[in-house]
Order: structure tokens, then sequence, then C-alpha cells
């Protein structure tokens, strides 16, 4: 489980706004996308589920899953790279029986099965990231 240590600066429904700094590990996050950075990039505010019950101006401790995070890694980046592979050897299979060349259509048929899986990828991003083990948790308030 990663953590990250924040200030929260809004609080709405069973979510909050947390502000933290931007780290490293923020480029591999499922949930990069509903960060907002501030003021050049350094800080920035991480929408997450209030379990905590935190308050504005809390310092608290936020999770993310680390076996959702690979499981998000595996389907943005090693998915459509399986998906161009099975599509460059189903071209290359199939070009012979429509006289074309199997180099060609091997490309052809593996980059459109890349621009598939990105679709597919962008299709269950947007269910992913509203369950709730896709998303940041505030487990517990530092200071009030």
């Amino acid at each position: 489980m990663s953590t990250e240590e924040g200030v929260v600066t809004k609080v709405e429904n069973e979510t909050a706004w947390v502000k933290t700094k931007r780290t490293s590990s923020c480029e591999a996050c499922s949930e990069r996308d509903t960060c907002r950075t501030l003021g050049g990039g350094k800080e920035m505010e991480i929408e997450a589920i209030n379990q905590a019950d935190a308050e504005v101006g809390n310092k608290v401790v936020v999770t993310f899953e680390t076996g959702s995070l690979f499981k998000l890694t595996f389907l943005i980046y090693i998915f459509p790279i399986i998906c161009m592979i099975i599509g460059a050897v189903i071209g290359d299979k199939i070009a012979p029986g429509y006289g074309m060349d199997s180099s060609a259509l091997s490309a052809i048929v593996g980059f459109a099965f890349f621009l598939a899986a990105f679709l597919i990828v962008r299709l269950l991003s947007d269910s992913l990231t509203k369950k709730a083990k896709y998303r940041a948790k505030i487990t517990r308030v530092k200071a009030r």
C-alpha cells in the first residue's frame, strides 16, 4: 500500500480534496487523472474517499492500494502491446489469403489492434475510476 501525506482543502459529500506534493510515483498512479496540479506542478490536489471524516485544514494520510495499481499498470502499458502483437500475427497469417504482402498487412492489423486496445483502456478507465478499490482513500487524520 502506497501512502502520501497532505492537507485537506475541501470536503464534498464522502470525498475530500487533499493538497500534497507531487512525487515520481504519481506517473504510474491510477488516480493521476483526478489530481490537479497547483502553482508550477510541484504541488497537487487529489480527490480521495474521506474514510476518516477529515475536515478542511486537517493533516491526513492518503493511501492507494498497490495491487490495484499493478492491475491498472498492466492494463495501460502491457495490454496494448499484447494486442498489437496478436494483431500483427493475425495480419501475417491472413495476408496470403488476400494476396497481400505479409509485412504490410501485419503492420496494418497490428496497428489497428493497438488502437482498439487504447479505446478499450479508455472505456474501462471511466468505469474503474468510479470503483472504490481503484481510488485514493483518507485513512487517518494526523493533526486537526
